[in-house]
């Protein structure tokens, strides 16, 4: 950066930060987060670092205050369960009503305390004695850490009297920020890879072999519930747990409250996010339970989620950059996707450098410009997203964009429509059949959907640029001696991809047709196709009439499908599959089984098997599996953390299963 070019940025960041202080401080009207202040206050340090002559910020800145097979598996005695997550004010007074729906009259209080953002474990104590750790795992066993948890200072390894003969300990092992600042100047000397953020330092630190690596990392331990413990009434709501828990010596933090309304938890919740950033450690929300036990205990708990709890998120972090280009992505389909490169920066714990700008609209309603400044936004691991341009700090010469009118990868002809019916929408298409871009990612997709899990999406393009494939088709033709003979792949890696794409030559025939790709058809459509024609030759040959006739398929649905079976494309590519021994079965539906003419929807995550499993389950009983909630489902199965489908069943009265309840009604 030229020197006049850096004075003429300084000079606009420093009238953008002196106008957010003044919102902040004066009108008390703060038009952005501390991440996005902070951010644009680390670009003048850094232009000023290479241009100290042009220093200004003296004027502004201010200081601102699943479980591994090295370890033991342990069964907890209690369930470590997980929480709802609320990250708005509406929604933790939608939780309330909910709850007191269920309460009625009965009086109760809230009690808040803060999310640590580490490692939850649970402890085991024998008279007085810390005999056995273990992380949390799937919640119903985790890893034996006692070891390593021995290491943490601060975690008691012996408790004040008087104490029950045991006691079940639930707490969080964390990293205070000046500990993994430390750690991390001393792995980037060793040229060690760096610590995310304190969750995955604390995380990876109690994974060590070695439990006096483990000590020197100097990690810190505080309590915030009891599992179990062999006096029963010792406590009759949560807040007397952590007052007996701070009586036995557990490390307590300072920061919770008890009320008797919502308003108060409110109240609390913002005095944390005042001094949030002035912690040791770092927090990512407020934990807000129903205070009384009895209470606890009648609102149970759904999937893994109890409902008497619920997690107050603090908005997503943020962070400023500059766009410095703009490219385009083209997907199986053919449709072209915007995406935005920047300027590296960290958000959220990670360092991010592009993000997808999902269409021509949202481009065109956020101005985004190449060279302009924007605030960027990542939740937790949540992909990342544009939800500004600051417009004020745009230089002169900034270039819009518009969509090609080819095709980067091919060349071929782009065109604005829908992908099927050809009406035009904001979605921008390749129309070359055979673009390289489409086949990569198509042959993906039909790995991916008939499991062959050695084929991964490396090993895809790996073949494609060796030659060795062009389409799916083709890999039913490899041989060992294909592959072995390929840098870095040996005769035992060559014997398993082998081996894997032959073992998938015989697919159902819902699985087969989703893995072709048709636009419009997915998982469901496939099945539904399958179940209707229940042969291959029948769905190939099905005319507009047959489709029509099926309930759920509509008229683009129906066009996609004739468009593929009548294209010389999709007649060669089948041929191909065919002439190399794939052979689609017909699908086995059992007829009145114990799910027939029922709809379920999936949420959150299971333990005991996959949602992709629980959906064959319901499917081979003759059930049905929608991606939304209406008054059309007749079961939501809840697993962990199960979100706003929940909220939704519940709203609608719709009956919700537990992963146990479900396994009953499969047996």
């Amino acid at each position: 950066m030229k020197e006049e070019i850096a004075k003429q940025r300084l000079l606009k960041l420093k009238a953008q930060i002196e106008t957010l202080r003044f919102k902040y401080h004066v009108v008390n009207d703060p038009s952005v987060t501390d991440d996005v202040y902070e951010s644009l206050i680390r670009e003048v340090k850094e232009i000023e670092k290479e241009y100290p002559v042009l220093r200004i910020s003296d004027t502004f800145d201010r200081v601102a205050g699943a479980p591994l097979d090295v370890f033991t598996k342990v069964t907890h005695s209690a369930r470590m369960l997980s929480l709802q997550d609320a990250f708005s004010y509406e929604e933790l007074y939608a939780w309330e009503k909910r709850i007191k729906k269920l309460l009625g009259d009965a009086p109760y209080h809230y009690f808040a305390e803060l999310k640590f953002d580490g490692l939850a474990v649970t402890l085991r104590y024998e008279n007085g004695v810390f005999v056995q750790g273990a992380t949390r795992g799937d919640g119903f066993a985790g890893e034996d850490i006692t070891e390593n948890l021995k290491m943490v200072e601060t975690l008691p390894l012996r408790l004040l009297p008087p104490y029950p003969a045991q006691i079940e300990i639930r707490g969080e092992v964390i990293m205070k920020k000046e500990i993994l600042r430390a750690l991390n100047e001393s792995n980037a000397q060793e040229g060690k890879p760096l610590f995310a953020n304190t969750r995955n330092a604390a995380a990876g630190s109690l994974r060590q072999l070695d439990s006096q690596l483990v000590k020197e990392r100097h990690l810190d331990f505080f309590g915030y519930d009891i599992a179990s413990a062999s006096q029963e009434d010792l406590f009759h709501t949560h807040s007397e747990k952590h007052t007996f828990l701070a009586s036995l010596g557990v490390p307590m933090y300072e920061h919770d409250a008890r009320g008797s309304s919502l308003e108060a938890v409110e109240a609390f919740i913002k005095h944390i996010a005042l001094v949030r950033d002035t912690l040791p450690f770092h927090i990512d929300g407020v934990v807000v339970s129903v205070d009384e036990l009895s209470l606890q205990e009648k609102l149970g708990v759904v999937g893994k989620a109890p409902r008497y709890s619920i997690a107050f998120k603090y908005p997503a972090e943020r962070s400023t950059t500059t766009v410095l280009d703009i490219t385009v992505q083209v997907g199986r389909t053919g449709i072209l996707t915007p995406l935005a490169h920047f300027v590296p920066t960290k958000v959220a714990g990670s360092t991010v450098s592009k993000a997808t700008l999902h269409n021509i609209e949202q481009i065109e309603r956020l101005d985004i410009r190449i060279g302009d400044t924007v605030v960027i936004q990542k939740a937790g691991d949540v992909i990342p997203e544009v939800v500004e341009v600051l417009k004020n700090l745009r230089p002169q010469k900034t270039k819009t964009f518009s969509m090609p009118s080819v095709c980067p990868e091919c060349a071929g002809s782009v065109e604005q429509r829908d992908g099927a019916t050809k009406e035009k929408t904001v979605g921008y298409y390749c129309t070359n059949p055979t673009c390289p871009a489409k086949q990569t990612r198509g042959i993906t997709h039909f790995v991916h959907t008939m499991e062959i899990y050695e084929v991964g999406p490396k090993i895809v393009e790996r073949l494609q640029d060796e030659g060795l494939i062009s389409d799916a088709g083709d890999l039913f033709t490899l041989t060992e001696a294909d592959l072995s003979g390929l840098e870095r792949f040996g005769a035992k890696s060559a014997e398993n991809i082998i081996r894997e794409i032959q073992s998938k030559k015989k697919p159902p025939l819902d699985r087969f047709i989703t893995a072709l790709g048709i636009m419009h058809v997915g998982a469901q459509t496939a099945r539904d196709l399958a179940i209707h024609f229940g042969s291959w030759e029948k769905f190939w040959n099905a005319k507009a009439e047959d489709l029509d006739s099926i309930e759920n398929i509509g008229p683009a649905v129906v066009e996609s499908i004739l468009e593929y079976t009548h294209s010389h494309h999709g007649k060669l590519f089948i041929k191909k599959l065919f002439d190399a021994g794939v052979d689609p079965k017909p699908l086995t539906v059992e007829k009145g089984g114990v799910f027939e003419g029922k709809t379920f929807v999936l949420t959150g995550t299971l333990s005991t098997f996959s949602r992709e499993d629980a959906k064959k389950m319901i499917q081979e009983r003759g059930g049905k599996v929608a991606s939304s909630v209406s008054t059309k489902t007749d079961y939501v199965l809840a697993g962990e953390n199960p979100g706003s489908k929940l909220v939704e069943a519940e709203k609608l009265n719709i009956k919700i299963l537990e992963e146990k309840d479900f396994l009953k009604m499969v047996k």
